[in-house]
């Protein structure tokens, strides 16, 4: 049937596409050994965040590709989760403009490695975008939820939607110019509904976007 043909097409695009960012890692793992024997002067260093950038660009399409369905969800932290991640995030993009917001223990029930990539993917996305991010908990009795404020140029609300399409780059103001694989919110707002929950885009306070991810508690 159509359909069949359809979903088997799907398939090998999928594959298709794992397998050509799995063999991407190996030569680009050559190229950061290489790099970490080469003296450190503004051109390597320069060099060094290319090859960062392709690894995070390859990590999306696989995880993509893969689906995030395996992981088995346990109880976490969320509160101690989102400060660890934000710092991660902040430290790998050398960013010194982020705060953080959060209540005492969040308990909830996750998988945690998706959930920390959903994260991650808000949380870049906005470093890219402003120097002054903002990251905040909330909990509420039936929902909690963590919003991801920035100060950059933002998304027009008639393009936010188009913003969650795999492989959409938005022209003008944001991903464009910034690079990246075109993947993360798409992925982030998989993994949030994949956990029963959402990725709400609207405006912030401070200026840019606001990225806000709503899990039931």
């Amino acid at each position: 049937t159509m359909r069949e043909r359809i979903e088997r097409l799907v398939t090998q695009r999928t594959e298709m596409l794992a397998g050509v960012s799995h063999d991407l890692k190996t030569p680009l793992t050559r190229l950061k050994l290489a790099l970490a024997m080469m003296p450190d002067e503004p051109e390597t260093r320069s060099m060094h965040g290319d090859v960062t950038e392709m690894e995070h660009m390859l990590d999306e399409y696989l995880a993509f590709a893969r689906g995030e369905g395996g992981e088995e969800s346990q109880a976490t932290d969320l509160a101690e989760l989102v400060r660890d991640t934000a710092a991660a995030a902040a430290k790998a993009r050398q960013h010194e403009g982020l705060s953080v917001v959060v209540p005492g223990p969040v308990q909830v029930s996750i998988k945690r490695a998706a959930l920390r990539r959903c994260l991650t993917n808000l949380i870049d996305n906005a470093l890219k975008h402003g120097t002054h991010v903002m990251v905040t908990l909330t909990q509420g009795e039936k929902l909690v939820e963590v919003a991801v404020d920035d100060n950059g140029p933002g998304i027009a609300p008639g393009r936010r939607n188009e913003a969650f399409r795999p492989f959409r780059r938005l022209d003008e103001g944001r991903n464009l110019q910034a690079g990246g694989s075109g993947l993360g919110l798409a992925i982030a707002r998989d993994i949030a509904r994949a956990h029963g929950g959402d990725i709400i885009l609207g405006d912030s306070e401070l200026g840019g976007l606001k990225a806000t991810i709503r899990l039931p508690v």
